[in-house]
């Protein structure tokens, strides 16, 4: 059953890779909102926030899906180490160049400011810009380290071994914990 479920999952893929990242990210971003929810509440009693769980799916679908997909690419594309001696080696290096690019560059400097000013706007958080400065200086340093404990490694693994249009896919699915963390600090009051 798994394997059908995937055989279809790729053949939308390489039909459809955008929508099907959009879809697919969306899907598991709202996951991880749930998740944050249910398991880390702010208070014993409180309700579920189906329109919280909603910008979690438009910021997933519409926002960070088209921009991670275009990402990878670039990364898979443009991110290369030809001066190697074997085929190994090239391989090798230009994974560890995406994954010091992806973490020095995008991680700090596009992903986290990009989650954070999204979601204040989507929650129309008035007036924004003080209030998504105010969320960079309480947020942006736990974050960033959160991430350096999370995704360095699943990266490299992700560039090595994973195709490109998978990528978006396997980072999704350890999205699922990461967005778990990224909801918790952006809803958090202390």
């Amino acid at each position: 059953m798994f394997n059908s479920i995937f055989r279809r999952y790729h053949q939308i893929l390489l039909k459809k890779p955008l929508l099907t990242n959009m879809i697919s990210t969306g899907v598991l971003l709202g996951g991880g909102d749930f998740l944050a929810q249910i398991l880390l509440p702010q208070t014993p009693d409180q309700p579920f926030d189906y329109l919280r769980n909603l910008r979690a799916i438009i910021y997933g679908s519409i926002i960070f899906a088209p921009i991670g997909d275009k990402w990878y690419r670039i990364l898979n594309n443009k991110v290369v180490w030809t001066n190697g001696a074997s085929k190994l080696e090239n391989r090798t290096l230009s994974t560890i160049l995406r994954v010091g690019v992806d973490q020095l560059i995008f991680a700090p400097f596009i992903g986290i400011p990009l989650y954070y000013a999204s979601m204040i706007i989507l929650e129309n958080k008035q007036p924004y810009l003080e209030n998504i400065i105010e969320k960079f200086e309480s947020s942006w340093w736990i974050t960033l380290k959160g991430n350096w404990l999370v995704w360095p490694i699943f990266q490299w693994f992700n560039f090595y071994l994973i195709p490109v249009h998978f990528r978006l896919l396997a980072v999704n699915i350890i999205s699922i914990g990461w967005n778990t963390f990224l909801s918790y600090v952006m809803h958090n009051k202390e």
